[in-house]
């Protein structure tokens, strides 16, 4: 599982990410720059980890290299929560505590990413017949299905 990628690191990755296309040292540096004094060698040296780390590829170009993204952000994001996750010792308890924390438009895009993915919840079990209620059984609580579809489209959006 991935480790979450140091400040410079994220810092190159953006660009990486935003631009979608083969990239420079040079281009990145030059863009750095416009927030930082940074060397070339030093965006040199992380975009050499980054490879080396599995998260760019590049090829020879003239005498530099072109960087390409090996996947997206999206993806690293997902892999870092569930990372987070699975070292829960109560996954549950972790899901009610970040649920808890989302901020209305999170929901919603957690709603929409649901319903994106196809998730249905379980239907309860039909009670044995000699036991059926009088009365009709309350509806369960429907799964949180708007935001899923307009997570999707916010990271649809984002991936552009």
């Amino acid at each position: 599982m991935p480790r979450q990628l140091g400040e410079l690191e994220d810092a190159v990755m953006t660009r990486v990410w935003q631009w979608n296309r083969p990239v420079t040292v040079r281009e990145v540096l030059e863009d750095l720059q416009q927030e930082r004094s940074i060397a070339y060698t030093t965006v040199m040296t992380v975009m050499d980890n980054l490879h080396q780390k599995g998260w760019v590829r590049r090829e020879v170009d003239g005498r530099a290299y072109r960087y390409t993204a090996v996947s997206t952000r999206a993806a690293y994001s997902a892999a870092l929560m569930n990372e987070a996750w699975a070292q829960s010792d109560n996954p549950a308890a972790a899901l009610v505590a970040f649920f808890g924390m989302m901020s209305s438009e999170q929901r919603e895009a957690l709603s929409d990413a649901i319903r994106v993915v196809g998730y249905n919840a379980p239907e309860p079990p039909a009670p044995p017949a000699e036991e059926a209620p009088a009365s009709p059984p309350a509806a369960a609580p429907a799964a949180p299905e708007k935001a899923v579809g307009e997570a999707a489209d916010a990271a649809d959006d984002a991936g552009r």
